[in-house]
């Protein structure tokens, strides 16, 4: 039985590859997930391990959560220094420093910082062209910076730090060790030592660390240990490699998410392959019927026949999991290394790595998968009776009761499971739903697949060739339904996300139009280390007094800590003008400037927090000491904006990270053209390049925009599923012109010419990716609405379709049912008729 199994496999190569390259991209997607992040693991751990390498102690301020740290002074530099042990101790100054092109507008990375830093002459920093700044107007820039903005030594450059716009001029030019134009694609100035302390700390004679070198024969733990004692509990002493391992592990954090995301992907994938293993081996099984009835018929036994479909299985999962792996580690090299070059390419890659986790998943998913979606053909294949190899027909039809019933069910645990994990915002209970609904549909798919794809088909059936496409396809119900099911998944996945996205955007168009009564918006388009970028506060007077303004409010923003829970707080200039913009309405107590020791909130956050009118409430700010106690002056009713905001008095915000204002919004007065006040206020912001002003459609569009770019990231990740899925259908096709060889014979002698038979094929090939799409979007429209539907709380009030992308999505499934019908149209067109009619 062994042998006959292997016979028969080798004696079919072009199933053997058909069957295997499913297996093969879904493998490759796992395998190459671990190559990627573990590659840019090692890679990451290599640069911080260089970026501190002339660190041996490093102290800092003790970070209280909650409190923003107080700078290092002089004298703490000179205690570092007291400690035996110390060679040298040197201050350092780091904070935002944003430069401003050519062109006028900020630069911008890639994720990496933007930052500005004292020049000392001690660090890893090498001048390669020119000097280090010496005077208060000079600076040095990296190598990268110089490169990515075209500067050269000479020129002018702007800069944006907590001060607005100032210009300096070019002195020097510096790279790192080894001559990296960058550390990873960061951008870098360094000032004079007092110029750094007042543009980034905002004052003189001030220090964000300390750099601590130990003298010859002290250890770096030794060291530490001693400033540690020396300097107490208000710091934070640590070696160079802790902080190493401390950067690289963050980084690695971040890592795995992707990874996690990327295998997310891997699983859809593989779900998509299970279906097209699922109908191969359907096919195969019913192609070698008769052969395997033989089989019986000489004496094999139930066992055996399960046994040699089962171990085809595994010779297709083991070659689909070695070619899978070899293909992943190549995926994964080439991706980490696309990775590297972001950002000028400053990303040494330490190696293409394979881990062991690569190795194992690769086989245990492979062949698993394989196996399972091989296991009911085999089954099948276990009953066929000896007397099926006397007849001519391999397949009688089935009936579809049983079949939809089991669907029905697993389609309603699916729901369940969304609703509940909808209610209970549990991930896992979500995906679950969402899988074991897809399942379910799949399996309702048949009892569907003939009055869909006859309809389907008329539209394509205006000749002979047409109308016998159109009947092949309705022929096999569970085929059909099968390879559509495959396409199904990707597009109902893409269609769900664009329905959500959809009503997003939609929700906030119209809370722009209703609730937000306001002309011109006033926002930063960049983020300085985790916080919008601001303008101060003396710029909202003058927006207040320019000509055509009725009234102005502004807001600093920043993170508050109530006991252990972090919570958003703005501090606004002017409530009444907010409760009038926001069409804000009072629910407990009037809407009034707030005090000095006030705070307003939504009604849904005083029911969670169990607040009303004169509660206190203990809130600790960043600059703050101690935490403050203020006194709850009002309730507002529920509204779709500030939505989890606390609202604390002006004053408050001094004590904000940053008091600069991150918004404001513009009345303009009665008759008076907002375009025109928009032109007088844009000026006041011309040493901001990152404040813009805005009338509400622009700040709309701009806040929605980052949803296309979300939809564009699933859709190339969605990409492989589809492919997977077209690969189904050509499987489908060319297994399906060998199983018909003999009538595609019969179709020739009779007179069908070899276009004739091409378009037959191209049209069942059509009908059933057109399928696919309808029964995705069908699906998918139904997981976007609950998924709207769940997330109303969260804002998200309206449903948007995207009937444009819809239709997109069902002209390309057309295409790709023509590009997935040109080999197998081919290869039956190319049929030798007596051959043919000879076959079997």
């Amino acid at each position: 039985m062994f042998k006959a199994t292997i016979k028969s496999l080798l004696s079919r190569k072009l199933r053997l590859v058909l069957s295997a390259l499913a297996v093969v991209l879904g493998v490759m997607f796992v395998s190459g997930s671990f190559v990627l992040t573990d590659t840019l693991q090692r890679s990451f751990t290599d640069l911080f391990s260089s970026a501190y390498a002339n660190v041996d102690v490093s102290v800092s301020p003790h970070h209280e959560k909650g409190k923003e740290p107080k700078p290092l002074t002089p004298q703490a530099i000179a205690d570092v220094k007291s400690v035996p042990g110390v060679a040298s101790a040197v201050g350092d100054v780091q904070g935002s420093a944003r430069p401003i092109g050519k062109n006028g507008k900020v630069m911008t990375t890639s994720g990496a910082p933007r930052l500005g830093f004292n020049w000392t002459g001690t660090g890893q920093e090498k001048i390669r062209d020119g000097k280090a700044p010496q005077s208060d107007s000079e600076v040095a820039v990296g190598a990268y910076l110089a490169s990515t903005g075209q500067f050269k030594v000479g020129d002018e450059i702007s800069l944006l730090t907590l001060e607005p716009k100032k210009t300096f001029k070019i002195t020097g030019i510096y790279e790192y060790a080894g001559g990296r134009d960058s550390l990873g694609g960061e951008l870098s100035v360094a000032f004079t030592e007092p110029v750094a302390q007042q543009l980034l700390l905002g004052a003189k004679d001030t220090f964000s660390g300390v750099t601590v070198t130990a003298a010859q024969g002290t250890s770096d733990d030794a060291l530490r240990d001693a400033v540690a004692a020396r300097m107490g509990s208000g710091y934070d002493v640590k070696t160079g490699a802790t902080l190493a391992k401390e950067q690289a592990d963050q980084i690695n954090e971040g890592l795995k998410f992707f990874n996690y995301v990327l295998l997310g992907f891997a699983g859809i994938a593989l779900f998509v392959g299970i279906f097209i293993i699922l109908n191969t081996f359907s096919i195969i099984v019913a192609q070698r019927t008769r052969e395997l009835a033989l089989l019986r018929s000489m004496g094999a036994s139930r066992g055996q026949v399960i046994g040699s479909v089962v171990l085809e299985a595994l010779v297709i999962g083991l070659i689909a999991s070695i070619v899978g792996l070899g293909a992943g580690i190549g995926v994964g090299a080439l991706l980490a290394t696309i990775f590297s070059t972001i950002g000028g390419g400053n990303l040494h890659l330490a190696g293409i790595g394979v881990p062991l986790s690569a190795i194992i998943s690769s086989f245990a998913v492979g062949m698993i998968v394989t196996v399972i979606a091989a296991v009911m053909p085999a089954l099948r294949a276990s009953r066929i009776a000896p007397v099926a190899a006397m007849r001519e027909a391999a397949t009688p039809d089935r009936p579809l009761t049983k079949i939809t019933i089991i669907g029905a069910a697993v389609v309603a645990l699916g729901g369940t499971s969304l609703v509940f994990g909808f209610k209970q915002q549990s991930l896992p209970l979500i995906f679950g739903g969402i899988l074991v609904a897809f399942v379910g549909v799949a399996l309702l798919t048949p009892l569907l697949s003939k009055p869909m794809v006859s309809l389907i088909g008329r539209l394509l059936s205006w000749s002979m060739p047409g109308l016998l496409g159109r009947r092949n396809s309705a022929r096999n119900p569970r085929r059909t339904a099968i390879t559509a099911a495959a396409l199904m998944v990707g597009i109902s996945l893409i269609t769900g996300v664009s329905v959500v996205l959809t009503s997003a955007t939609k929700s906030i168009e119209k809370l722009a139009s209703g609730q937000l009564q306001t002309d011109l918006i006033i926002s930063g388009e960049g983020q300085m280390e985790g916080m919008p970028a601001t303008f101060k506060p003396d710029v909202l007077a003058e927006v207040e007094q320019t000509d055509g303004v009725k009234s102005v409010v502004g807001w600093s923003q920043d993170g508050v800590l109530q006991g252990e829970n972090q919570m958003f707080a703005v501090a606004v200039n002017d409530m009444p003008a907010m409760a009038t913009m926001f069409a804000l309405k009072p629910k407990s107590g009037d809407i009034a400037p707030l005090k000095a020791d006030q705070i307003a909130l939504p009604e849904d956050m005083a029911a969670e927090k169990g607040w009303s009118i004169g509660s206190k409430v203990t809130l600790q700010l960043a600059k703050s000491a101690e935490p403050t106690t203020f006194t709850v002056g009002f309730i507002w009713a529920k509204s779709q904006v500030l939505q989890g905001a606390l609202v604390l008095p002006e004053s408050a915000g001094r004590n904000f990270r940053s008091d600069g204002i991150g918004q404001a919004f513009v009345q303009v007065k009665p008759g008076t053209n907002a375009t025109d006040v928009q032109k007088r206020i844009e000026p006041l912001f011309a040493d901001n390049p990152e404040i813009t002003v805005q009338d509400r459609s622009a700040f709309v569009k701009q806040t929605t925009s980052q949803f296309d770019t979300v939809l564009l990231m699933i859709q190339i990740l969605l990409a492989l599923a589809i492919l997977i899925a077209v690969l189904g259908v050509i499987n489908t096709l060319a297994l399906s012109v060998i199983e018909r060889t003999r009538e595609l014979g019969l179709l020739r002698a009779i007179g069908m010419r070899r276009s004739q038979v091409m378009r037959m094929i191209t049209v069942e090939s059509v009908v059933i990716s057109v399928f696919g799409a309808v029964l995705g979007l069908a699906v998918g429209v139904a997981l976007g609405l609950a998924t709207v539907q769940a997330l109303k709380d969260q804002g998200i009030s309206e449903i948007g379709f995207p009937w444009m992308t819809m239709v997109q999505y069902l002209v390309v499934a057309a295409f790709v049912g023509v590009i997935a019908a040109i080999l197998p149209a081919i290869r039956a067109a190319r049929l030798n008729v007596l051959d043919a009619i000879a076959y079997e």
